[in-house]
């Protein structure tokens, strides 16, 4: 395949990629009863990533480009998730960075942006949308961008309460000789982050919080090293799918959201070739 048709069809599995996915997945359950045969488990990611790169609704999902039905995606996506392949397939990535010594200890940068109106689990009244049900996408990457880990919660959550459950989040990335990673050297985040208390947790984990002041005038110089947290959320939100919630459940939305964040992060495998 050409690398133009793999820019017009993001969806399509790859090779490389479908080598990475498939020892990840679990054995399927033995069929009870005669019937149609299994849609092979490479050609249902592809209609997932149909629907996470489009946005389509899943009954509108074109079977004619051989994914199969909108709920046999929908079933594949909600057991593999409830499997861990997306945190593992994370995980591998990162180690495969690491090993390279492509990934940038040095520094992590927090952000969270504020999401689209959605109801169920995971949501909460807005404060900046007239307390309409939201929710909030929790984002940490490492010194270039790349995705360390994610998280949704109601949109009415503080950005600082999930300051340490995200850093706790971010996995122990082996891949060199010595014990597994997972704490950057320093932490940056903007103003909605600043509280002594939170500052004192993030010091206790061995972590060196540098996090802008209210009332401080801006200038500070740490959009320096920030921008790279928002690029990755817009390369998030390139997803047509996260940018509302659509999903009631909210372990389906997380589940686009964690496959998301291993196709940013094979992005950066993918330059190591």
């Amino acid at each position: 395949m050409t690398v133009g048709k793999r820019q017009s069809r993001p969806w399509i599995v790859s090779d490389e990629l479908w080598a990475l996915v498939e020892p990840l997945l679990p054995e399927p359950a033995p069929k009870q009863v005669e019937g149609r045969p299994r849609v092979p488990d490479r050609q249902a990611l592809c209609g997932i990533l149909f629907v996470l790169h489009t946005g389509i609704q899943w009954e509108y999902l074109p079977q004619e480009l051989g994914f199969g039905s909108g709920m046999t995606c929908w079933r594949r996506l909600a057991a593999w998730n409830e499997a861990g392949v997306w945190d593992r397939l994370h995980l591998v990535l990162l180690q495969k960075l690491r090993a390279a010594r492509k990934l940038d200890w040095s520094r992590a940068v927090i952000g969270s942006p504020r999401q689209g109106r959605s109801t169920g689990p995971k949501s909460g009244p807005s404060p900046v949308d007239r307390a309409r049900p939201g929710s909030r996408h929790h984002l940490i990457v490492d010194g270039q961008g790349i995705p360390l880990a994610v998280s949704l919660t109601g949109g009415n959550r503080n950005d600082v309460t999930q300051l340490i459950p995200l850093l706790d989040k971010v996995p122990p990335v082996a891949g060199l000789v010595g014990r597994p990673r997972r704490r950057p050297d320093m932490l940056f985040a903007d103003r909605g982050y600043d509280h002594d208390k939170y500052r004192r947790m993030v010091w206790d984990l061995g972590v060196k919080p540098v996090i802008a002041r209210r009332g401080v005038p801006h200038g500070s110089g740490l959009d320096v090293y920030r921008w790279v947290v928002e690029r990755t959320i817009a390369w998030l939100h390139g997803f047509r799918r996260l940018r509302i919630r659509w999903e009631r459940r909210d372990d389906i939305h997380e589940a686009f959201l964690g496959l998301a964040t291993c196709l940013i992060t094979h992005r950066h495998v993918q330059r190591l070739c």
